[in-house]
């Protein structure tokens, strides 16, 4: 395999072809939210969470992908928060609000009208602060009905702080009052827990044993898809949303280290994808793997493969992470591309990486998108952060610091 070009040379494609880059008046530094709404004037407005204050979210015309320009673009209330998530049903977004302490005030979730995209007008804010609670990490919002998030809460305490956050379905059905249906969280990690604490990972490689991503599709609407950190991949029946249920549960680590970001079912073909998350610059979490799991028994995940990452040697000291992060999640609302044969995934300094899983014994990379270092990159690289594909096959990605939004086009 032919490597890519080392540090500050410029960059990579492969299969890929960048349309726009849009940097956000200077805000470019973007979390893990992003979610496609069709005006009712039939505009396409890409909404985009930030990494970190000041900026909330920002709303982006994409009709034109070659020329996306801002609608609009909101504030924070305090420097201590992030809007990390967000997703869109219909004209109603739920965003997710985390502080950087527990006990910081305010951290939940907010629902917005967006039916205007240029004037964004709260619907309702749910509180989840208190006293061990940073708030909303991650939410999932499809059907127009629950909000699926990982999430604290007032009255949850967990025995280690680096547990405090627990997987919760919200009803919104009537969105002006959001109110609990369900939690779950591991068991033995709140406080009063009859079952025992679970055995925590080496302290360098400790991050929790908490909710992360919290999929739930049409397909299985009796079953949730987490990702839970250092506990691994969790499949859940929420046919009872008052009382969730563990069905599976299948971790990597040891020996690997832990952070199980994303869980992708792929219903048709038996499979799951999952995603690891880096978390430690320059390679010191390494590897950080995209892997093909089969769940035909959904009760007994095995793992049958991984996707080809970027070499390590040649990335590892370009700055900031270099491993797996998000993938296009298959998002079930009409503005989200599907596949079940190709997987896309963000790898940070590694850039964008397709897979081809046909044999999905053997994946293959087929397409790589490596932009150079953003202007006043502060880890001298790119750290592209997430991926979405909408239903026309334009493909969005985002930079973590300060790159912005980069619009691509498949070339495969």
């Amino acid at each position: 395999m032919t490597k890519q070009p080392p540090a500050g040379e410029q960059g990579s494609t492969r299969n890929f072809r960048l349309l726009a880059q849009h940097e956000l008046s200077g805000f470019g530094g973007l979390g893990e939210g992003m979610s496609i709404q069709i005006a009712r004037d039939g505009r396409r407005i890409l909404w985009l969470a930030h990494e970190s204050a000041p900026k909330n979210f920002t709303g982006m015309d994409v009709t034109d992908p070659k020329n996306p320009r801002i609608v609009v673009q909101t504030e924070l209330p305090q420097s201590y928060m992030r809007s990390n998530s967000l997703e869109v049903s219909g004209d109603i977004m739920a965003v997710a609000y985390q502080t950087q302490k527990v006990g910081m005030q305010p951290a939940g979730m907010e629902l917005f009208d967006i039916s205007v995209p240029e004037n964004p007008r709260s619907i309702a804010f749910m509180d989840a602060s208190g006293p061990h609670s940073r708030g909303v990490h991650q939410l999932w919002f499809c059907d127009g009905e629950f909000v699926h998030m990982a999430a604290g809460a007032p009255d949850f305490i967990s025995r280690n702080p680096l547990d405090d956050q627990c997987y919760r379905i919200i009803d919104v059905r009537n969105p002006s009052k959001p109110v609990e249906a369900g939690r779950w969280w591991l068991p033995g990690t709140r406080e009063g827990d009859a079952a025992p604490p679970p055995v925590r990972h080496k302290p360098e490689n400790d991050f929790g044993f908490r909710a992360h991503n919290t999929n739930v599709y049409p397909q299985r609407p009796d079953r949730c898809y987490l990702g839970y950190l250092d506990a691994g991949m969790i499949i859940l029946d929420i046919t009872d949303k008052s009382a969730p249920k563990q069905v599976a549960r299948w971790d990597n680590s040891p020996p690997y280290v832990g952070f199980t970001h994303t869980a992708l079912p792929l219903f048709d073909r038996g499979l799951m994808v999952v995603s690891d998350e880096s978390v430690v610059d320059d390679g010191k979490d390494w590897p950080k793997l995209i892997w093909i799991l089969d769940v035909r028994e959904e009760t007994n995940p095995i793992p049958i493969a991984t996707c080809p990452p970027p070499e390590l040697d040649v990335y590892a000291h370009r700055g900031g992470r270099i491993g797996a992060h998000n993938l296009h999640e298959n998002v079930p609302l009409p503005t989200s591309w599907f596949s079940d044969q190709v997987i896309i995934g963000t790898f940070f300094n590694g850039g964008l990486r397709a897979y081809d899983i046909s044999d999905p014994y053997r994946p293959a990379e087929i397409a790589h998108f490596v932009p150079p270092a953003p202007r006043l990159a502060p880890t001298g690289a790119i750290q592209l952060n997430d991926v979405f594909v909408d239903e026309r096959g334009i493909v969005y990605t985002v930079d973590r610091h300060v790159g912005g939004l980069y619009v691509l086009e498949m070339d495969f």
